[in-house]
């Protein structure tokens, strides 16, 4: 799902990923840590499968609710490229991106659980959702 990011004026200190829980934790330095759930990572990719070429071509990502991140390649000093357990490995996530998935974390996935909701899909319960 396309997101629209802007500068979160803060950077990146910490990257823990806890894979027995499936959980990316983020800490920058403005004191703030986040603790993103590999699904909401993945269904939020900013990756061209995920998003199209262009607005509007956004595919919905279903059944993800195991997904976990294998590994994670920085890119430069302003990203990183995790690679999950689906396969999926493409998409750049900014530490603005992952300061907005993290602030803004409620009402993203409440947005993602609509969208599932209005294409009929219901989503699995999964033991690492919090």
């Amino acid at each position: 799902m396309r997101l629209n990011v802007s500068p979160a004026n803060c950077n990146l200190t910490n990257i823990v990923l806890h894979q027995a829980s499936h959980i990316l934790e983020v800490s920058f330095d403005n004191g703030e840590t986040f603790q993103l759930p590999c699904e909401y990572l993945r269904v939020y990719s900013p990756s061209a499968e995920a998003l199209g070429h262009a607005p509007g071509q956004e595919v919905l990502q279903l059944d993800k609710e195991e997904v976990n991140i294998t590994s994670i390649k920085p890119i430069g000093n302003y990203g990183i490229e995790p690679s999950f357990s689906d396969g999926h490995s493409t998409g750049i996530y900014s530490w603005d991106m992952l300061y907005k998935l993290g602030a803004e974390y409620q009402t993203l996935w409440a947005n993602y659980l609509d969208k599932l909701q209005t294409a009929g899909h219901t989503r699995k319960e999964s033991q690492h959702t919090r």
